[in-house]
């Protein structure tokens, strides 16, 4: 590298710590609790050993991810600088992979559509969100893995055969591996390759596609066991996932739009976007996914006059967006069909094209032009840093995020509800029921809801009323394993212990591996007398959690006595 392309990278990165310097302070949010801070996972080597080999020991099977997270928590426990640090790191990096990427596919502009991307506030979900490390990681390893193919089978020029060159074919697969166990959206990488290979050469030969077959089959699998695991572990399965082929289609192609429009003005970016009715009956929904072919075959059909270039970063956009279409189910489509996070990666593909477009018309225009196009840019930058910077400042806390959230989105029971969460650990019990009650008022059949006002009406003494929403938890979820406990709690403390225990053993059937329940099931067993029975099961709630400290006082406590 010239010292020039040194400053220029060191600009770029003092660019983007300055632009998330707010982020650096904040805490954790939302699911980082099961990703993270209640992960426990993360504390042992066996914990590790089940983050590889268990899939469904955490909540996704993201295992590259999540030894990312094993070696920070072992690094600096539950700091939530570091873990910030870190995603900001990964984003500056993404960032300066990017630039080299334009600059190897001879794009202008490179280095200022490296920087839009990296200060655009819709990145700032991803990168202020300690839990979307996996789209950052996961991205670092696609724009790696496409820079070795490069290197293994240029897309310009004389394509090398030596013997050397397999070596980064090699290196190629091994990091779009990597991609894949951090988030699978990358699956997309082969088809994106193949579509900038038929940019460059004008044409696609065979052994292109005999050098990307295995990424196929490695991105398929991958693929296959995510959407396996999203519907089953997970839980993204029922009347909210239950879509028509067609609605599916409908709801791509507005999504398509509603990204790219958020690219080009990003206001009001929020953190749950209203979820919308998807209906075959109104006319005019038909209009997105009919507007996004039209343009597809228009600049197909402008190829001689424009390039292909604009065609590429579109169906660049479009290939790298597929899996958050809706054409597979994914949890989130429970609350709302679009995120900002979904588009980390495709929005590279239309910044790019902004950019370099801008660039080529400057450039074409002399001296003037170009300083034109310099003040301009300089603009862009100020704005969109200014806005990522403020929009930053809503990952402070669970509150402010929350708060937020409402403010543009009103009727977001999510919203309500974890809200609720938040004023329920800081003693605002209260204020707590308010906000699930208001979010019982949008989603009457909302189980987490039920259970959490249940939680808390009992923590105000109105029993009664905790048992009543509980009930109301398993009428809208029979398997929910929490409102099963929190409902056999209740009638233990009402004496109606025969009613508890079966409670408990239910939730037992449904998650097996329910620490708490063993626990609570040793401690009704000891009071029962039946000494044997309660040493076993505080053995087995320390055997799934090897620091719940009720279970081990109590276990001790047992055995003294013996």
């Amino acid at each position: 590298m010239t010292h020039r392309s040194w400053f220029l990278g060191l600009v770029l990165l003092i660019i983007t710590f300055v632009a998330y310097q707010p982020v650096q302070h904040y805490g954790f949010i939302w699911d980082d609790d099961a990703h993270v801070t209640e992960n426990l996972n993360l504390h042992s080597l066996h914990g590790l050993y089940q983050i590889w080999f268990e899939p469904s020991s955490d909540p996704q099977y993201y295992p590259l991810q999540l030894t990312i997270y094993w070696i920070e928590y072992h690094l600096w426990g539950l700091q939530p600088f570091g873990y910030h640090f870190v995603n900001v790191l990964l984003h500056a990096l993404n960032a300066l992979l990017l630039w080299k990427t334009l600059q190897r596919l001879e794009v202008k502009g490179a280095w200022l559509a490296a920087l839009i991307f990296a200060v655009h506030p819709v990145q700032v979900e991803s990168v202020a969100w300690i839990s979307e490390l996996k789209n950052l990681l996961s991205t670092t390893f696609y724009l790696a893995a496409l820079l070795a193919y490069i290197e293994f089978r240029p897309l310009s020029g004389k394509v090398q055969t030596v013997s050397r060159r397999w070596g980064y074919w090699v290196l190629a697969i091994a990091l779009f591996l990597c991609a894949l166990l951090s988030k699978t959206t990358a699956c997309t990488l082969p088809a994106v390759l193949l579509v900038l290979i038929w940019w460059k050469r004008r044409s696609v030969e065979k052994a292109d596609l005999q050098a990307l077959s295995p990424m196929f089959v490695l991105g398929l699998t991958l693929g296959v066991m995510t959407a396996w695991l999203e519907k089953n572990h997970v839980g993204a399965s029922g009347a909210e996932w239950s879509l028509s082929f067609l609605e599916r289609c409908l709801l791509a192609g507005r999504a398509l739009w509603f990204y790219a429009g958020k690219l080009l003005w990003p206001s009001p970016l929020i953190f749950i976007y209203p979820r919308w009715e998807i209906d075959p009956k109104v006319w005019w929904q038909y209009l997105f996914p009919a507007a996004a072919i039209v343009t597809l075959v228009w600049l197909w059909s402008l190829q001689k006059r424009i390039g292909r270039e604009p065609l590429v970063a579109v169906l660049c956009y479009t290939i790298s967006l597929a899996p958050a279409l809706g054409f597979f189910n994914v949890y989130p489509f429970r609350f709302s069909y679009v995120a900002d996070h979904f588009q980390y990666l495709a929005s590279m593909a239309l910044i790019s094209l902004a950019v370099g477009s801008a660039a080529a018309i400057c450039g074409r225009a002399g001296v003037c032009g170009r300083n034109l196009g310099s003040l301009a840019a300089a603009i862009v930058l100020l704005m969109l840093g200014g806005t990522t910077w403020r929009q930053s400042h809503i990952y402070q806390s669970p509150e402010t995020l929350w708060s937020d959230t409402l403010a543009k989105n009103r009727r977001c029971w999510l919203a309500r509800d974890n809200l609720g969460d938040a004023l329920l650990r800081a003693g605002n019990i209260q204020e707590a029921v308010g906000q699930y009650e208001q979010a019982l008022r949008i989603k009457p059949d909302y189980p987490e809801a039920h259970n959490a006002l249940g939680l808390a009406l009992d923590r105000l003494g109105r029993m009664q009323e905790a048992i009543e929403h509980f009930e109301q938890a398993l009428r809208a979820e029979p398997n929910y394993a929490a409102a099963h406990n929190s409902l056999a709690i209740a009638l233990y403390q009402q004496a109606r212990e025969q009613e508890a225990i079966e409670h408990w053993k239910q939730a037992l059937r449904i998650q097996p591996d329910y620490a708490e329940v063993y626990c609570n099931l040793g401690i009704a067993m000891e009071r029962a007398g039946e000494l044997h029975e309660a040493i076993e099961y505080y053995q087995q709630a320390l055997k799934l959690q090897p620091n719940l400290q009720s279970a081990s006082e109590a276990l001790a406590r047992l055995r003294a006595t013996q």
